[in-house]
C-alpha cells in the first residue's frame, strides 16, 4: 500500500508532514509505503532532523507549490509541477493507493475532480468530516463542497456515506439520517422535503429520517446529509465551540487542586487532529484532505484515513453500491 502525502501543504510545510509520515510508518506499520511530493531538498532538510527514518519512506520531486493566492480552478494548467497535481497524478497513474494533503482546501478539490473523476452515478463529489458525538462519530456529508445542492444529490450523498460508515467507520448497518429544522416528514424548505421523500423510499439505505441540530451530538446517526452551505456552517461552528470548551476546560484544570482529574479523554473527543482528514467520496480514487494548520498528529491520522479506506476497497464497493 502507498499513498502520496503533499508534503508542501500544512502552514509549517514540510516539518508536519514529515513528521507525521514517520509517526504513521512507524505506528501503523504492515505494508505501508508513504511517498512525500515536494520539494526534495526542503524535505531532505527536513528529514535531517530526524535521527531515525523509518523503511517505506519514498520522496518524488514536485518543485511548485500551491497558495492559498491561486484560483484552484487553475492549478492543474498554471502549476502542473507543484505537490498537488503531481501528487494527484500519481495516484490516477498507479504509481500510489491514495493521495493526502493540507493544502488549499478548493485546489486539492478542483484537482481531485478532474484527476480522479467522478464515479458513475455521482454528480457532485461531497467531502465528508467527522463529527465527535455522545456515543460514536458521525460522518457530516456534505461538508462545504456543493452548494446549492438538488434533492437527488443528497440521496447520492447517503449512499457513498453508507458505504464510507461501513467500511472504513466498521458501522454494520449504518443509520442516515437528514439535517432539518424539525423530525416532522414534511418540514424544511423545497430541498429536504423533496430529498426526504426520496430518501425514505430509496433502496439499499437505513434511512431514519429528519435530524435536527441540536440532535446531533446525541449520537443516533452513522451519517448526516446536508447541502454543503449549511454543512460548513455547522462544522465551523462545531469547530469553534470545540475550541472554546477545550480552553475553558484547561483554564479551569489549572485551579484544580487535585491534579488527579483527567480530562484529556474530554481533550481528544474534541480534538480534530485526532481524525485526521476528510475524504473526498464519489471520486475514482481516494483524495483525504487536511485542515491547514494539521500537526503532525493530524497527519498521522489523515494517513490512516486514508490506509482504512484503501484496505477496505471502498472506491469499489462504492461503484458497485452506485450501479445496484
Amino acid at each position: 500500500m502507498r499513498i502520496a502525502l503533499d508534503a508542501m501543504g500544512t502552514n509549517e510545510a514540510p516539518r508536519s508532514e514529515v513528521a507525521g509520515a514517520i509517526q504513521a510508518l512507524q505506528e501503523l506499520g504492515g505494508d505501508l509505503e508513504i511517498v512525500l511530493v515536494g520539494d526534495e531538498a526542503l524535505i531532505r532538510a527536513e528529514l535531517a532532523n530526524h535521527p531515525v527514518i523509518p523503511k517505506g519512506l519514498h520522496i518524488r520531486h514536485a518543485p511548485d507549490r500551491v497558495t492559498s493566492a491561486d484560483p484552484p480552478a487553475s492549478v492543474i494548467r498554471r502549476k502542473p509541477d507543484s505537490s498537488i497535481v503531481v501528487g494527484l497524478r500519481m495516484h490516477k497513474e498507479g504509481d500510489v493507493d491514495a493521495f493526502v494533503s493540507a493544502g488549499s482546501t478548493g485546489a486539492v478539490m478542483a484537482s481531485s475532480l478532474f484527476t480522479l473523476r467522478p464515479l458513475p452515478g455521482v454528480d457532485r463529489p461531497p467531502v465528508g468530516t467527522m463529527l465527535p458525538t455522545a456515543g460514536e462519530l458521525c460522518l457530516l456529508l456534505d461538508a462545504g463542497a456543493n452548494i446549492g445542492c438538488k434533492p437527488h444529490h443528497l440521496v447520492q450523498f447517503a449512499h457513498l456515506g453508507s458505504v464510507y460508515a461501513r467500511d472504513a467507520m466498521g458501522r454494520e448497518n449504518p443509520r442516515i439520517g437528514l439535517l432539518n429544522i424539525g423530525e416532522e416528514p414534511g418540514k424544511g424548505d423545497e430541498l429536504t422535503i423533496a430529498a426526504y421523500d426520496l430518501l425514505s423510499v430509496e433502496p439499499g439505505i437505513n434511512f431514519v429520517g429528519n435530524v435536527e441540530g441540536r440532535d446531533i451530538v446525541t449520537g443516533d446517526c452513522d451519517v448526516i446529509v446536508c447541502d454543503g452551505f449549511i454543512g460548513n456552517v455547522l462544522l465551523k461552528f462545531y469547530e469553534s465551540v470545540a475550541g472554546y470548551i477545550i480552553g475553558l476546560l484547561r483554564h479551569e484544570l489549572d485551579a484544580v487542586e487535585d491534579r488527579k482529574v483527567d480530562l484529556e479523554h474530554v481533550f481528544r473527543v474534541l480534538d480534530y487532529a485526532e481524525y485526521g482528514g476528510a475524504p473526498l467520496l464519489g471520486l475514482g480514487g481516494i483524495s483525504i484532505i487536511c485542515h491547514g494548520a494539521s500537526p503532525p498528529k493530524a497527519i498521522r491520522n489523515a494517513l490512516a484515513v486514508a490506509a482504512r479506506a484503501v484496505g477496505s476497497e471502498f472506491v469499489k464497493h462504492s461503484a458497485e453500491d452506485l450501479q445496484s
